[in-house]
């Protein structure tokens, strides 16, 4: 009744300023921080396999409080950008993962503020002036796609607004619209050296036990404009991308989550499951919730089996 195709996929990919040798990620296996060099390498061997998409996660060698190297035309990614899309040509979809987690001193999403209590916390609408400068620059340096993933309101207005009025009304935003307070991103955490130094996303982030919430927020975001929507974590939230699909009927995706492949992958190293059996299984399960596109660290092994 279902059918999971290479077409289906979309891969994540990590590049790190400042490295001379790609380095494996503990908690991922199989997956690396890559130089720009060995990014180019790994991105055209997924084009190879027919893996149509890529989205692009970096990891600046300087971090400062308000993340300036998301936005930085000679920042990792703009540069990676700018070389998968002279490699690539059009045969792949570059999509830019829009965030400040990566690129912050503090690890949160977005610009901190003081608290009259003394808290700090992120400033939403200062942190949106920010997003429509990470959106401009990835655009000008070849991303077909803008994925805002910071969950900040009103950001997908923001962007689009920002691409509009820099040229890029072609630009597709693919939004994280339900995005979970998840336990599920520890390994990519690691992997993008983005966790937070004080507190939690929770402020900012939704609530696992609320599904109503994320058909009003994936809401809020197709009247802001958004071409695509996505749920992540996927596996403990398939009843939300059902829920979603239907109810909007928009070009869904789904992330497969770090925390979902590192479980696969250290039951199969065990020999507690079939590996590869259970990948197919997983990953079929996603598109028959109603994902059109799997973001998945499967995308290099499930795609030659496709």
């Amino acid at each position: 009744e279902h059918e999971l195709s290479r077409r289906d996929l979309v891969a994540p990919l990590f590049v790190k300023e400042g490295i001379a040798e790609p380095v494996p990620i503990s908690s991922m296996p199989g997956h690396h921080q890559h130089t720009l060099e060995s990014l180019r390498k790994e991105a055209a061997e997924l084009a190879g396999l027919g893996v149509p998409a890529l989205l692009l996660f970096g990891i600046p060698a300087h971090k400062d409080a308000e993340g300036s190297q998301a936005w930085a035309a000679e920042g990792i990614v703009q540069r990676a950008l700018r070389a998968m899309a002279a490699d690539l040509g059009d045969d792949v979809a570059l999509i830019g993962d829009l965030c400040l987690c990566e690129y912050t001193d503090h690890g949160h999403c977005g610009l901190l503020q003081q608290e009259a209590s003394g808290r700090r916390s992120v400033a939403n609408d200062a942190t949106l002036d920010r997003y429509r400068r990470i959106a401009v620059a990835q655009a000008e340096a070849g991303a077909g796609v803008i994925a805002p993933s910071g969950m900040m309101d009103g950001q997908v207005a923001a962007i689009r607004s920002a691409l509009d009025e820099a040229g890029f009304a072609d630009t597709a935003i693919l939004a994280y619209a339900a995005k979970y307070a998840s336990g599920l991103y520890g390994p990519f955490r690691e992997a993008a050296e983005g966790a937070p130094r004080f507190g939690d996303r929770t402020g900012y982030q939704m609530d696992p036990a609320n599904a109503d919430e994320a058909l009003r927020e994936v809401a809020l975001d197709v009247a802001e404009g958004a071409d695509m929507v996505m749920v992540k974590p996927a596996l403990a939230y398939l009843d939300v991308l059902w829920r979603v699909k239907q109810a909007f009927g928009l070009p869904t995706a789904a992330y497969h989550v770090s925390g979902e492949y590192a479980m696969v992958k250290a039951a199969a190293e065990r020999g507690w499951v079939d590996g590869e059996r259970v990948m197919l299984e997983v990953l079929t399960s996603i598109r028959r919730a109603g994902a059109d596109l799997v973001v998945t660290y499967f995308a290099r092994d499930a795609a030659p089996l496709l």
